[in-house]
């Protein structure tokens, strides 16, 4: 009788394997933190265990740095020319337009942050490295003329390797013409502040990145003019542990202040409102 005997029936399971895709992990260069992708993503690609920061794009920031649907890009039509005939360069220029998204090495235009009108560039360091050509500075050229008739703060986000040869003494040219057009800006009471990013090198530390009325880094940034090993090689001497660094530079007075990726846009929102004796935010903000 069943009374007194088990049956035994076949059971059936309801759990299903779940596989983890291998793209959904992400690694930290710096420490070698392992975690899903997403949360990297989420946490503005900052490492969540040694709070290294990796790069980012050019409309991430602008994400970052405008209010939600109040940005409009300006001068996106213009484009790099081969004016030098320099071999393979308007190969590169289409391989990097593809690879970037955008037209030329920085993404500029208009916008709010926290209610206040800004005028926005930001470097594209996926586009040639970042560098700077014609097109670079006229864009931020035309950006500073725009601050300067409009009465609007300046931001400008740099991410470059520095000039760009490939345009050779055009390229050069740049440095005083966007100090040329930056310059009256502070005359007038307007307030520039430069983000320094890694890497800001060559030419553009050498003009408009380390102009600001207050100049910011993020952490671990590498920021100079030349490479380590040059310098070295010229002044024959060892350097010191963190050269070049946004924490060397802030403690030598290169930089006003170091400045996490997700606290970025609440200190220039607090800076911008003092610059211009608004209303401060709200302790909370």
């Amino acid at each position: 009788m069943a009374w007194f005997r088990k049956e035994r029936r076949e059971r059936t399971t309801t759990r299903q394997r779940l596989e983890i895709p291998a793209d959904a992990w992400d690694k930290c260069d710096q420490c070698g933190h392992t975690d899903i992708r997403d949360k990297f993503d989420r946490n503005l690609q900052v490492c969540m265990e040694c709070g290294h920061h990796r790069r980012i794009d050019s409309r991430r920031y602008v994400a970052i740095l405008t209010d939600p649907g109040s940005f409009t890009e300006l001068y996106g039509t213009l484009g790099s020319v081969d004016v030098l005939g320099f071999e393979g360069y308007p190969e590169r220029i289409a391989v990097a337009r593809r690879k970037a998204g955008t037209q030329d090495a920085i993404l500029t235009g208009h916008g709010t942050l926290t209610g206040v009108p800004i005028n926005l560039g930001v470097m594209e360091f996926g586009f040639m490295g970042g560098s700077m050509g014609a097109v670079v500075g006229e864009k931020i050229a035309r950006l500073a003329r725009r601050s300067l008739e409009e009465r609007v703060p300046l931001i400008i986000v740099s991410a470059s390797g520095g000039a760009r040869m490939q345009e050779g003494a055009m390229s050069l040219m740049q440095l005083a013409k966007t100090s040329v057009t930056i310059a009256p800006l502070k005359q007038a009471g307007i307030p520039f502040i430069s983000v320094v990013t890694n890497p800001t090198t060559g030419g553009v530390s050498a003009s408009y990145a380390m102009q600001g009325d207050v100049n910011i880094a993020e952490p671990g940034a590498v920021v100079g003019f030349a490479g380590p090993r040059v310098i070295k090689q010229t002044i024959g001497q060892d350097l010191p542990d963190g050269f070049q660094t946004a924490e060397f530079l802030l403690e030598h007075g290169m930089v006003d202040i170091v400045v996490a990726r997700h606290e970025l846009a609440t200190t220039i929102a607090r800076l911008l409102r003092m610059m211009l004796r608004r209303e401060p935010l709200p302790a909370s903000s």
